[in-house]
């Protein structure tokens, strides 16, 4: 064998061999169930700072933040009679008490924390689920968001306890047209006829919490019928379209499979409203014509009492387009669905592999919160924190470093902000929980969403820590008389 059929041999083992090894490393993370080791040739050669990076950034979670409540916020609170002095020495040293009671039952930080003057950022809220329960009053939830709780997954729990709590029945605000209707458990939705606009890609028009519009064609229809999965969404009292624009268009509303299938005049307008139907319904049916310039947001189904709880969630949205919401909507759409709590779930589409430091986030983010106040000005805030994402290094899947690093920045948003704050990574688990909740199935394989039973995990934790800080308030209220 001469030396030339030898080396070519050789050169030909080494390619079938470095062919075998990348196809061992293209393997998927399980077959029939097994976990595969990944090979990779050069896990030697890698930077391995990740878990160094981490376990800085954990400590630096843990150090309390030395930023400062943004003076125009304490301003804001400092101007409301409760918030006197002695109030505020009062609250505070209840409130550090509480929390020294609770931190050993909380090592994760699952608690909501309370940045406000005098730790009153969820009093209007309070108050209003206080009025719902003795008054038979109705208390409006903004959940606002991206695609973590696309199709109600965690707000559809969450929903379900607060109106097992303080009452309450209906899925809320449903966009007239949605893309994601078929994956949403909560609602039965099929639609037609309709032309999407939306915050995230349109700039020619004005926007309010729901980030898009839907402009009708001819005939444009929307049906919706109430389902069992849970008893508070099997029938609502009241029917209400939500609209920003219409002329001389006529709806045509069947329910119930009623017999009545008369066209009725939408009341004309320019700026968003609503036409409500009251009495008791499980399906509707929604028909227009006449529709030139009818520009439609959703319908509503819910209860004249207790808790609405609806849910804007708006795929890819990273939260800072809030800023772009037009106060003139905003101001029309809390005059007829005045919100008493919105809360701000982000940060899936801002977090990267690449990136550590958010400063930049936390810098907008503020003004974003300082818009939706102004907006919408008898909302309490609560801002969530990112929740635990998973990236695979050495064929085993960990906690991305940036997720810690967006967590703090986060938390420092709602610190300077003045706001509440809610740790749903803490929630999780913490480091690594993901791969815990996708072994369970309670997340997806991309390790980045959950699926409605990880949602079930999230929402229930935030229901309870809600509770917790209603003792705070009841103590408070108390303590104050």
């Amino acid at each position: 064998m001469n030396k030339d059929t030898t080396f070519g041999r050789l050169i030909g083992i080494l390619f079938i061999t470095m062919f075998v090894c990348l196809a061992l490393y293209m393997l998927p993370d399980t077959i029939l169930g097994y976990k595969i080791k990944k090979v990779d040739l050069l896990s030697d050669l890698r930077i391995k700072d990740d878990s160094v990076s981490i376990d800085q950034l954990k400590r630096k979670f843990a150090i309390a933040d030395s930023l400062l409540t943004d003076s125009i916020n304490k301003a804001r609170l400092a101007q409301s009679a409760e918030t006197d002095s002695f109030s505020i020495a009062l609250r505070d040293s209840l409130y550090k008490a509480m929390q020294s009671s609770w931190s050993a039952a909380d090592s994760q930080g699952v608690r909501l924390e309370d940045f406000s003057l005098g730790h009153v950022g969820l009093k209007r809220f309070f108050a209003a689920l206080k009025n719902a329960q003795e008054r038979r009053g109705q208390v409006r939830i903004a959940f606002m968001g991206d695609s973590f709780i696309e199709g109600d997954i965690m707000v559809a729990d969450f929903r379900n306890a607060m109106q097992q709590k303080f009452g309450g029945r209906g899925v809320g605000f449903v966009p007239i047209a949605s893309s994601v209707s078929q994956y949403r458990p909560t609602v039965e939705h099929h639609f037609g006829g309709w032309n999407t606009f939306s915050l995230l890609t349109d700039k020619s028009k004005k926007y309010t919490l729901p980030g898009m519009v839907f402009e009708a064609q001819e005939g444009a229809n929307a049906n919706f019928r109430t389902v069992n999965r849970y008893a508070t969404l099997r029938e609502v009292s009241a029917l209400k379209l939500v609209y920003e624009q219409n002329a001389n268009s006529q709806v045509q509303l069947v329910s119930n499979n009623s017999a009545d299938t008369a066209y009725q005049d939408l009341p004309a307008t320019n700026t968003v409203t609503q036409r409500t139907w009251t009495g008791h319904f499980t399906n509707a049916s929604f028909r227009f014509n006449r529709t030139e310039g009818l520009r439609v947001l959703g319908v509503s189904m819910e209860d004249t009492t207790g808790v609405v709880v609806d849910n804007y969630s708006l795929r890819g949205n990273s939260g800072l387009i809030l800023e772009q919401m037009d106060p003139s909507r905003c101001e029309a759409l809390n005059a007829i669905r005045r919100y008493d709590l919105i809360v701000l779930q982000y940060g899936l589409n801002v977090v990267s592999d690449e990136m550590l430091h958010y400063g930049w986030y936390r810098q907008r983010m503020v003004q974003v919160i300082k818009h939706v106040q102004r907006c919408f000005p008898n909302a309490d805030i609560l801002l969530l924190g990112v929740s635990d994402r998973s990236r695979q290094e050495e064929g085993t899947f960990k906690t991305m470093p940036a997720v810690l690093a967006l967590l703090h920045a986060q938390r420092q948003i709602a610190q300077q902000a003045g706001v509440c704050f809610w740790n749903v990574f803490g929630a999780m688990g913490g480091e690594n929980s993901m791969v815990r909740y996708v072994d369970n199935n309670w997340a997806s394989k991309d390790y980045t969403h959950l699926s409605f039973r990880g949602g079930k995990e999230i929402g229930m934790s935030l229901f309870k820590a809600v509770l917790i800080e209603k003792q705070f308030y009841d103590e408070a209220e108390k303590a104050l008389r």
